[in-house]
């Protein structure tokens, strides 16, 4: 009897080559799409189209005949003050989550910060304690009093050579004496 494959993903082993994974959409999408409108609507260019928009609005709404208005002035142009509340309505929240979400990144960078300031001062108190006990070693090694043995014993190394030079000098001499 043949063994069926299962579809699900192996723990255990690596993702060949021929396999492909479904890219996760997006979750932050619309969240992206709140920071976008929080930054168009707050440019001189929204507030130019929208001035615009209104103008021409309120012109075709007044100058055109009278079949051809869509909105009117009489009622003082119901349609576009209901779109203007609409379109005030919708831009509150979408700024306000744009908001939320700013303030999250930045929570999120003020502990990496955090985390970063203490690596720094972890580090620098490593570094303090280990200059201490450079100096400390240094000063010690400084004072150190010379005993009487450490003494002899550096003065016959002295001395031993000193002798080796003499012996070699008079070798040189007794050289250069004997050559003609």
């Amino acid at each position: 009897m043949a063994r069926s494959r299962s579809r699900s993903p192996q723990l255990d082993a690596p993702l060949g080559r021929g396999t492909s994974r479904a890219r996760p959409t997006s979750r932050d999408r619309f969240g992206r799409f709140t920071e976008w409108v929080a930054r168009a609507m707050g440019t001189p260019a929204f507030l130019v189209i929208l001035t615009l928009f209104c103008v021409l609005w309120i012109g075709w709404n007044t100058l055109m005949p009278y079949g051809l208005r869509f909105d009117d002035a009489a009622l003082g142009f119901t349609a576009l003050t209901l779109m203007l509340s609409l379109q005030a309505s919708y831009a509150a929240p979408l700024i306000l989550l744009a908001q939320n979400r700013q303030d999250d990144r930045d929570r999120v960078q003020i502990e990496q910060d955090r985390q970063r300031a203490e690596r720094n001062l972890a580090d620098t108190e490593y570094l303090a304690r280990e200059i201490v006990a450079l100096r400390m070693s240094l000063e010690e090694r400084n004072s150190q009093v010379i005993t009487r043995d450490v003494l002899r014993h550096e003065l016959k190394a002295l001395l031993a050579e000193l002798g080796e030079h003499e012996e070699s000098a008079e070798e040189r001499r007794a050289k250069s004496r004997s050559t003609p």
